[in-house]
């Protein structure tokens, strides 16, 4: 009996030690992503309701361009805008320098959109600063920058994104050290800003002529309105 029980009680320990290796919480990043030591809190910056969180490039809060419909932010596409049509991209009212993001992203056919990051605001457009995660229809898109690519920058031989009208998961790192750019679970980039190599890269790219492009090591958040309709939802960033 007593041997026995002495089985049970290393099985159990077995088990156990199994589970805590084995088992990760609910939270945890998705294979193949780089797990952050630090204690920073994840930010909702948009949550399906509130758009407390943003507002438009060079302005104090949003207009024509954007609304929330179902939990999800979607940029109004021009020809449903009509007259008072504009370019009206947003940015977070924060900025932020070494993050993790991560978003939910949904496309129509042959829409085009981006995220950007360390953006400043000046008298151009936000892409003058913050360089550009390309978010299109990557069949039916008309820009050869194909979706999840770092624009002109970091291309990716793999192609992760769904369909039209299916979400889309994209994770953002970026550090000093390290920066990725994920799309449903797989590594399309991996760089460093600031790099030879980034340097070489965006001085072959339209950037290299734009004083002070991808310059900035702290700056806003930038959802792109190019004319079409694509929505965002489950938005949060944490401090690195």
């Amino acid at each position: 009996m007593k041997k026995n029980l002495t089985r049970s009680l290393a099985l159990l320990i077995c088990l156990a030690g199994w589970t805590a290796t084995h088992i990760q919480p609910s939270n945890a990043l998705d294979s193949g992503q780089t797990a952050s030591t630090s204690d920073g809190q994840w930010i909702t910056l948009f949550d399906g309701q509130s758009l407390d969180a943003w507002r438009e490039y060079n302005h104090d809060s949003i207009t024509t361009g954007w609304k929330v419909d179902d939990g999800a932010l979607t940029c109004i596409a021009k020809k449903d805008q009509g007259e008072k049509a504009r370019n009206e991209d947003i940015i977070t009212k924060e900025k932020f320098d070494a993050f993790e993001l991560e978003l939910e992203f949904k496309v129509t056919e042959a829409a085009n959109s981006g995220v950007m990051f360390h953006v400043l605001e000046t008298d151009k457009p936000p892409y003058f600063t913050g360089p550009e995660i390309q978010i299109q229809d990557h069949k039916g898109g008309h820009d050869p920058q194909k979706c999840g690519w770092l624009y002109q920058l970091y291309p990716a031989e793999t192609d992760a994104t769904k369909p039209v009208g299916q979400w889309n998961k994209l994770r953002v790192l970026i550090t000093p050290e390290k920066c990725q750019i994920a799309v449903n679970g797989v590594l399309y980039s991996e760089f460093v800003k600031g790099s030879e190599d980034w340097n070489k890269r965006v001085a072959a790219s339209k950037f290299g002529k734009w004083d002070g492009f991808g310059e900035a090591t702290s700056g806003h958040i930038c959802l792109q309105d190019h004319n079409d309709e694509v929505s965002y939802r489950n938005i949060r960033i944490r401090k690195l």
